[in-house]
């Protein structure tokens, strides 16, 4: 009997893969959940307070990109997005390693996943199916927008965050060192004629 050889990389590698598939589907599932949901009994372009001006459902279609920006080109998001989905799969099984990265990278995905299927399976059709967004929260933004949304914008941040932290695909921190300056070379210098001296 041969006992596979599980090396702690790839069990990372394993264990980055299977929660990168999980968040997405999640987030992809409740994406489109409440996206049905809204379709079904929110009415169309009319505002519903939830709580005052903080947050109000208003259900309309988004052929373009945010602020509706790019109507007349809808299938150029639906190759972005795809690509971008296919980059994070990548991604995914050739390098992160990761807790913080897969955790971020499936969340994002799941966004991502998420206004492209609408992109796939909404009306018009595809690959120019208009987005469903339904949120809308006057005191932050004037856009409306969807679950998908939030994580793609929370999740764009958080690549941020860990790119300036310094923290690699596969869990290694980046090594910065800092430039010399005048001070450290008198000390280094004070040292040296000291240890002559010995």
């Amino acid at each position: 009997m041969t006992v596979p050889d599980l090396r702690p990389s790839q069990g990372r590698a394993a264990a980055a893969g299977i929660t990168i598939a999980l968040l997405a589907v999640l987030v992809l599932a409740a994406d489109q959940l409440s996206k049905n949901t809204a379709l079904r009994d929110l009415p169309y372009q009319e505002p519903v307070r939830v709580w005052g001006d903080f947050l109000q459902f208003y259900l309309t279609r988004n052929p373009g990109a945010a602020f509706s920006l790019g109507e007349e080109v809808t299938w150029v998001f639906t190759i972005v997005l795809a690509a971008a989905a296919v980059a994070i799969v990548v991604l995914a099984v050739t390098r992160v390693r990761s807790r913080w990265w897969s955790v971020v990278l499936g969340l994002l995905l799941g966004g991502i996943l998420g206004n492209l299927t609408d992109r796939i399976v909404r009306e018009p059709g595809f690959p120019v199916g208009h987005v469903i967004d339904f949120i809308h929260t006057p005191w932050m933004m004037p856009a409306i927008y969807n679950v998908a949304d939030m994580f793609i914008v929370t999740m764009m941040i958080g690549v941020a965050v860990l790119v300036l932290v310094g923290l690699r695909l596969d869990g290694t921190r980046e090594v910065r060192t800092r430039r010399a300056t005048d001070d450290d070379v008198v000390a280094g210098e004070s040292v040296d004629a000291g240890s002559d001296r010995d």
